[in-house]
């Protein structure tokens, strides 16, 4: 019968990160077969990710990556099932990694598909539940494109947002991040008014008629209230008209006019875990 050395069993826990003994009975069942162990602890990651299928995977680490000219970033979820795992060092520094590799792809689809040190990025979460012992996948995926991109992460990996700006200008990477740090704390529907769905522009105006209806305000000047009701409603709620949060006394419109007359924020992402 094989008994696998140490050695092996150290580079296939460094190849996988599964745990040594799994390693061990992997390179036993393999009789030494370097390749087969991997398939063998894949199997392994396979049979507990359809065994925990149902399970929900709340927790996780939400990453946020920009490319090294600051024209795309993208926001990814790592998500597991506990907020012990979440807090790994190794299962942050994975979601660091797919973060990183993610800014090459557009969509979730193609990113999952991509190669990941010569498995693809599904088959490595596959290959981790095993190892982990939890759910885990990748819940969000979120790219944004411009002239000028920042990020921000918000401390212990729950939020993440991406901004873009119109120009790359002296004081554009802090605009960004601030404005980034706004969408963040802030979680806008939309950029601007116009950017704002008529599904939620409708639901809004009948929320607001029926009150101002009950409240026994005359049909003649319900409109014109409607109208500065929604004036308020998208100061509140759309990122470049709501109040800046270093500084109340401005729109965050303002604030990147204030770093350059000319600066505008055309986009943002934003992901958090549920």
């Amino acid at each position: 019968m094989y008994t696998p050395v140490a050695a092996d069993v150290a580079k296939l826990r460094n190849t996988t990160g599964a745990g040594m003994m799994d390693c061990k009975k992997a390179l036993t069942e393999a009789e030494g077969d370097f390749e087969k162990a991997i398939e063998i602890l894949r199997k392994k990651g396979q049979k507990v990710a359809a065994n925990r299928a149902d399970r929900e995977s709340t927790e996780g680490a939400v990453i946020a990556k920009v490319n090294a000219d600051h024209t795309a970033g993208v926001v990814i979820a790592l998500n597991c099932e506990t907020d012990f795992v979440a807090k790994n060092e190794d299962f942050v520094k994975l979601a660091h990694d797919f973060a990183e590799r993610a800014l090459a792809f557009s969509t979730k689809e193609e990113f999952l598909a991509s190669d990941f040190n010569g498995i693809s990025v599904s088959e490595k979460l596959i290959e981790q539940t095993g190892v982990i012992g939890e759910k885990i996948e990748i819940g969000s995926f979120e790219k944004l494109e411009g002239t000028f991109v920042g990020s921000y992460i918000h401390a212990g990996n729950k939020i993440a947002s991406l901004t873009s700006l119109s120009a790359n200008v002296e004081g554009a990477e802090d605009a960004a991040k601030a404005v980034s740090m706004q969408v963040a704390a802030m979680n806008p529907i939309a950029l601007d008014e116009t950017q704002v769905s008529q599904e939620v522009i409708d639901r809004e105006l009948e929320i607001e008629r029926d009150i101002l209806t009950k409240e026994g305000k005359p049909a003649n000047i319900i409109d014109n209230i409607l109208k500065g009701k929604m004036q308020k409603f998208y100061k509140e709620n759309t990122l470049v008209h709501q109040a800046f949060i270093k500084d109340g006394g401005i729109s965050v419109a303002d604030y990147v006019k204030s770093v350059n007359a000319d600066l505008k924020v055309t986009g943002f992402k934003r992901v958090a875990l549920s």
